[in-house]
């Protein structure tokens, strides 16, 4: 499986896409998500499911930021801004749960380091399966659901902000 996104390319992720774009969500919450492109996915692929995490947040909150979880995904594209308009996958709960409830914190919630420049990584899995989740999942949920159905997984990163 090959995955690749003109924002996570092991370089700098374009300020649209956190805290210096325009898209800021009514809690104040980037809201521009990453665009996606899944392709040579293994046979007895049914859907995809991805993660956006930021494990430099531990020093400053004390765990591993989530900024996205989706699951049940049937395409291969995910366009620029996906997030804010899907309805054909579900999307989980990220971390900005803590200061904004289920409501504030469903879907893309974007990059916003408190304190230097961190590295985000985007995690994709192929499934051999549809995964029992409804929307404002946990992410243990999807730990749980993907176990013994993961396929084929990519990582790919990306820095934000550029100082």
């Amino acid at each position: 499986m090959r995955v690749t996104s003109e924002a996570m390319n092991g370089g700098r992720i374009p300020d649209r896409f956190g805290k210096k774009g325009a898209d800021i969500n009514p809690f104040g919450i980037p809201s521009r998500s990453v665009p996606i492109r899944i392709e040579d996915a293994p046979q007895g692929t049914v859907t995809y499911a991805l993660l956006l995490e930021d494990k430099d947040a531990a020093p400053v909150c004390g765990f591993s930021w989530i900024h996205w979880i989706a699951a049940n995904i049937r395409r291969d594209i995910l366009e620029e801004d996906d997030s804010a308009h899907a309805t054909d996958y579900v999307q989980g709960v990220n971390s900005w749960f803590g200061n904004y409830g289920r409501e504030g914190s469903i879907g893309y919630g974007g990059m916003a380091p408190p304190d230097r420049p961190h590295t985000y990584e985007l995690h994709v899995f192929a499934l051999d399966k549809e995964l029992t989740l409804e929307s404002g999942f946990f992410i243990n949920d999807l730990y749980h659901e993907m176990e013994g159905h993961i396929l084929a997984h990519e990582r790919l990163t990306g820095t934000y902000p550029d100082r």
